[in-house]
């Protein structure tokens, strides 16, 4: 019996949008760099699904609060 290695894709989401990202960063660091953009996911939850079919889904959820 064999063991085959198979690469993890990852796909980044928020509000329905997918978000491109260089290989080799953290989901963190990905949540980062896109807040220049969307500066609400600068206190994102990051939510991560487990992989289906070699593909794993990252949502990034905006944190719901209260002011004051």
């Amino acid at each position: 019996m064999t063991i085959e290695i198979k690469e993890i894709v990852k796909r980044y989401r928020y509000n329905g949008i997918e978000l491109p990202a260089p290989p080799g960063l953290t989901d963190a660091e990905v949540r980062d760099l896109h807040s220049a953009i969307y500066p609400e996911l600068v206190n994102a939850e990051i939510v991560a699904e487990e992989p289906v079919q070699g593909v794993q889904e990252i949502t990034f959820r905006r944190t719901v609060g209260t002011k004051g």
